[in-house]
């Protein structure tokens, strides 16, 4: 039983009751699509105060920074290009195309993000999810893409047909679109249960997605294996009959899944036992170390830190507060577990013992940031894959 894990209570709201829904993930025994039971639309989750904003990640911004420097040279793109982003949060990533003179279009469905890429880089934003509808909207008034950037958007998708026909509108008969999103197979093979949540209706394979693909008349020419989020894949798809050849990557792929067997049930039937493991081993390390008297805080409010700390039972009397840059986040509380969180100069102001890291996935980035912590002898601490103490 889990709150939505981007559901942050204010002061206010710690003395109304917080509703929680069972968290759930079913494998389809056919298609091997794994998918979450759903509670809420996705307006619910994606409201006008949607409290992530990218360009509050170093890491990520230049992550998005090197795929613009390559899409540009491998699709030629230009002034009279047209790129579009899907789910483009707070422009952190079109502020390269706008750089470049490429004619760009943001489509966000949170008011907050699509107002905070006007007002920093000038990008253009339509406030809405990306379906069909939309993509004849932007087809009136701007024409088919070039390149479609879809980063870590189709999980959150309740709707995949309805989402990638939308990709067959708009998109020119060469463009492109590129799909990042973690894939499923290193979820599995690194217990990377945390990334499960409400929000994320779905997860990912090669093999779920590519009967989807061919149902609205779309192929996958190419993958790149990327380290992201612990593991993703960006997949080039263009329409079918597109001048773009099928790369020797994704034949590799396939193949990879098929060695895993995630075209059949027994992998994802054993998830749960390895969840279970790394659940136990996590509650067993933290309660130790207070028993020895130490003090434990957090760094960051990711959504995934929500599943980690509401599943493994993790609140106040274990964890004294967590961190994060983002000024949306600062002031409030994480649902469940009901941790405050602080600005990041908290960590130097109270010394803790240990800082547990919990969007893992920025690991490097967060030790290098608060490398200052040695000075008092603080320690990291990281849950997943295997909870450890970093020395």
């Amino acid at each position: 039983m889990s709150p939505f894990s981007n559901a942050f209570r204010s002061a206010e709201e710690l003395l109304e009751p917080e509703t929680f829904y069972p968290l759930r993930a079913f494998v389809c025994d056919q298609c091997k699509l794994v998918q979450v039971q759903d509670f809420a639309a996705p307006e619910q989750h994606f409201h006008e105060q949607y409290a992530y904003l990218s360009s509050f990640t170093p890491s990520w911004v230049a992550h998005a920074r090197q795929f613009v420097e390559m899409a540009t040279q491998r699709f030629a793109l230009g002034a009279t290009s047209f790129v579009v982003e899907v789910a483009s949060n707070d422009g952190y990533l079109l502020q390269f195309v706008k750089a470049k003179g490429i004619p760009c279009l943001g489509i966000e469905p949170a008011a907050n993000c699509a107002a905070a890429a006007r007002e920093k880089f000038g990008i253009e934003s339509l406030v809405d999810f990306f379906n069909p509808n939309t993509a004849k909207q932007m087809l009136e008034t701007h024409g088919q893409a070039d390149l479609i950037v879809a980063d870590n958007v189709m999980a959150h998708v309740p709707r995949l047909n309805d989402f990638l026909s939308a990709f067959a509108l708009a998109l020119k008969p060469d463009g492109v679109a590129s799909f990042e999103f973690p894939h499923l197979l290193e979820l599995m093979r690194h217990n990377q249960f945390d990334t499960i949540y409400h929000e994320h209706y779905s997860y990912l394979s090669y093999h779920a997605i590519a009967p989807l693909l061919d149902r609205h008349c779309l192929y996958a020419f190419d993958v790149e294996r990327l380290t992201t989020h612990g593991g993703s894949l960006r997949l080039f798809v263009a329409r079918k009959r597109a001048r773009w050849p099928i790369s020797d990557t994704i034949q590799a792929l396939e193949a990879e899944e098929k060695r895993a067997g995630l075209h059949i049930l027994d992998p994802y039937l054993a998830f749960a036992g390895q969840v279970a493991a790394t659940k136990r081993k996590l509650q067993s390390l933290l309660n130790s170390l207070k028993e020895r008297g130490a003090t434990i805080a957090g760094y960051g409010a990711p959504a995934k830190g929500n599943t980690l700390l509401n599943y493994c039972g993790l609140g106040t009397d274990i964890i004294d507060f967590t961190v994060d840059r983002s000024p949306v986040k600062q002031g409030r509380y994480l649902p469940g577990s009901l941790i405050p969180i602080l600005p990041v100069a908290a960590v130097r102001e109270r010394r803790p013992d240990y800082l547990l890291i919990l969007p893992w996935n920025l690991k490097s980035e967060i030790v290098e940031q608060m490398h200052f912590i040695a000075d008092w002898g603080g320690k990291f601490i990281v849950p997943i894959p295997e909870p450890a103490i970093l020395d």
